[in-house]
């Protein structure tokens, strides 16, 4: 448990990072100047300054921000009387609003794409190591040492009784007439289900095989033992071609994130939306602690489907979210006139509220399910 809380600190920092680290690059080459440059939130635990920014450190992991000088509507006349009442070190660069629409968009949009971009790299290295993937995908021509892995374990269920976990890969099953080495996910499903007493099983874990005998379950009229399955093969390619299905997996899974968001959205807006599906930071911390479990290139490959995910929620034009930083910036140059600093802000705060109180329903439910 402990390890799987600092993997997930550590990898929702890595996220923040990338994507606040988007912020800041693109706003320093639009010429805007950023005051301070945030992973975590305060209390400050450490914090420097460097070239009229401060860069800090919080103590709180989840989240970060980057403070861009005139994202509040802030522009260098006011900030210059500001400063004559109160000096303090000069930043330099111009405020976010006396830039063009086009740089604010882009400011704004970075952190989305530097999400992307990480996610890249994290595919594209997975398939370079050797990434897992289900034999029914389209590279199942190329997929080497194809085994069955278990994905998941029932609670009380014979086989979480009988000490197998997730991660697991079947070897081999038999269950007194029928006898499969190597099985695929079908010749488990049918050895289980033709049993008529006991199973028996030899799976590999970190090397090591072990056997066992499992009796199973009878549920909806037949025979199961309780593990969640798929046939799986090693993915391996070189370099280039890594770099190549690396792009095109992270174009394939954002629009697919794009659809699901869309879904979701327009099912809750008629009250038919399944949130059942939905999880906050509880249930991620969940999916980090099983995703270790199948190697480094599976859970590069999973860090990497948070980080489209990450991008792809912020791209929703909602306030408080780039999406409706954007939708703002899009409204001002539409109408010619710049919306009123004050009420920006005011429906930036609501919509922040409004995602904490979201992350904090989350929390509960997935702390509800794991209780049960």
């Amino acid at each position: 448990m402990i390890l799987t809380i600092i993997l997930f600190l550590v990898v929702l920092a890595m996220l923040v990072f990338v994507h606040e680290l988007g912020h800041f690059i693109v706003a320093k080459m639009c010429g805007v100047r950023v005051d301070e440059f945030c992973v975590g939130f305060p209390p400050r635990i450490l914090s420097w300054g460097k070239g009229g920014t401060k860069y800090s450190i919080g103590a709180i992991p989840f989240g970060g921000f980057v403070k861009i000088f005139g994202e509040d509507g802030v522009t260098e006349e006011a900030d210059g009387l500001l400063r004559q009442e109160l000096p303090r070190k000069d930043g330099k660069g111009k405020s976010f609003v006396n830039v063009s629409k086009w740089k604010q968009v882009a400011i704004l949009l970075s952190g989305i794409l530097f999400n992307l971009i990480f996610a890249w790299i994290l595919i594209s290295s997975s398939f370079a190591v050797g990434l897992i993937s289900s034999v029914d995908s389209e590279y199942k021509n190329v997929a080497t040492n194809i085994s069955t892995i278990v994905l998941s374990v029932m609670k009380n269920s014979p086989a979480e009784k009988a000490g197998i976990t997730i991660g697991d890969r079947i070897s081999s099953i038999s269950n007194g007439t029928e006898s499969f080495t190597v099985p695929t996910l079908a010749e488990v499903q049918k050895v289980v289900k033709d049993s008529v007493s006991s199973v028996k099983i030899i799976y590999e874990r970190s090397g090591k095989q072990t056997e066992l005998d499992i009796i199973p379950d009878i549920s909806g009229g037949v025979r199961v033992i309780g593990i969640g399955m798929d046939t799986v093969g090693i993915i391996k390619f070189g370099i280039l071609r890594s770099f190549y299905e690396g792009g095109k997996t992270t174009i394939i899974t954002s629009g697919k994130v794009i659809v699901g968001i869309y879904d979701l959205i327009k099912n809750a807006i008629v009250g038919k939306a399944d949130f059942s599906q939905v999880t906050g930071p509880v249930g991620i911390a969940e999916m980090v602690g099983q995703a270790k479990y199948f190697g480094l290139s599976y859970f590069l490959g999973f860090i990497a489907l948070i980080s489209i995910n990450l991008g792809m929620i912020n791209l929703v034009p909602f306030p408080a979210l780039d999406g409706g930083r954007v939708l703002f910036v899009a409204i001002e140059g539409i109408t010619r006139k710049n919306i009123k600093p004050i009420i920006a802000n005011i429906l930036n705060t609501i919509g922040f509220g409004l995602l904490i109180l979201l992350m904090i329903v989350l929390t509960f439910k997935d702390i509800g399910r794991l209780i049960k």
